[in-house]
């Protein structure tokens, strides 16, 4: 791609921006041009109506003239974008892209060799080359990096403790913290375990696990604080944990609801990674008096949109409405 994408740039912009005539040697006065208000950039700037229910980001379309030098470099970042889409065949690149079929094929054939791309029975999918960056850029991101401004945008907004957890077997592993600011201090701490099941950071962790797996792991915690003594005793028994973790899937949140530590109470989320795989969660705790069930509820969105901006800087992307098929 590096040795073809300099060539197709420079017919890119030759055929789509500039003249054809060379009025300084033909001799032949140059004509007025039309007004430039009234005359559309040539593929730059172009919004095209989407194909069949496929929307394309429109930055990556959005080229002004001082920027047709890189036109190539992204139409190729659009036809990466319109295959995630499902984009499959070159007459649906081009009509995503406004651009004709020779130069569609073009640039298409680039993103094959370089391996951005690969061609299947059907049309094109996108290729390994993809996977390999995909991989670089999760190593590169490690989570509490990523993680630190949402949690610290938490923190300002509620006042409250703030964990961040990882699963580590049957227990949740605590791997970023930030103290509340009201004066209460709570014995978690960054590299401290707790079960699962009995925190509401590792209840967010098995939101998509079977029952079978949230009767298995509520077995475990009980085992694990069989010793631990609660005053009062607010653990839940077996029935009451299950539809509990039945209505947290269905909204997407969880609660502890002093399970954990007495009158300690929290909202928590899950993190998601590209693949839509819980790999962590969020969550906001306080005592009761700053906690009162009226509150969870209103912290339950609040809780969410920050566990959802992390999911999406890990790559994550929120289920799309069912499209129309794409006609071929």
């Amino acid at each position: 791609m590096n040795k073809a994408m300099p060539t197709h740039a420079a017919s890119e912009s030759e055929a789509d921006l500039s003249p054809s005539v060379d009025h300084a040697t033909s001799g032949t006065p140059p004509r007025p041009s039309a007004p430039a208000a009234k005359t559309p950039r040539a593929n730059a700037g172009i919004h095209p109506a989407p194909v069949d229910g496929i929307a394309l980001p429109s930055t990556l379309l959005d080229i002004t003239p001082q920027q047709a030098g890189t036109q190539t470099l992204l139409r190729g970042l659009a036809i990466l974008e319109a295959a995630a889409a499902g984009v499959r065949d070159l007459r649906t690149f081009g009509a995503a892209l406004g651009t004709t079929r020779s130069t569609t094929h073009r640039l298409v054939s680039s993103l094959v060799q370089a391996r951005y791309l690969r061609q299947v029975q059907g049309g094109y999918l996108l290729g390994p080359k993809l996977i390999e960056l995909g991989t670089i850029a999760l190593e590169q991101m490690p989570l509490t990096a990523v993680a630190r401004q949402h949690l610290e945008s938490l923190a300002e907004q509620t006042l409250d403790t703030i964990h961040l957890g990882v699963r580590d077997g049957d227990d949740v592993l605590y791997i970023d913290k930030i103290p509340g600011t009201r004066g209460l201090e709570m014995r978690s701490r960054v590299g401290h375990r707790m079960p699962l099941a009995s925190t509401g950071i590792g209840k967010a962790m098995m939101l998509d696990l079977t029952p079978d797996v949230w009767q298995s792991l509520f077995d475990a915690s009980r085992r694990a604080l069989a010793g631990v003594s609660f005053k009062p005793d607010n653990r839940p028994d077996a029935q009451t944990f299950m539809q509990r973790m039945t209505n947290y899937a269905a909204g997407g949140y969880t609660f502890d609801l002093e399970e954990n530590e007495a009158s300690i109470r929290c909202v928590a989320a899950p993190v998601r990674d590209a693949s839509g795989a819980v790999v962590a969660a969020l969550s906001v705790a306080s005592t009761i008096p700053y906690m009162s069930l009226e509150r969870m509820d209103e912290l339950i969105p609040v809780v969410q949109r920050e566990a959802r901006a992390i999911s999406e800087e890990l790559g994550w992307r929120a289920p799309q409405p069912a499209t129309r098929r794409i006609k071929r």
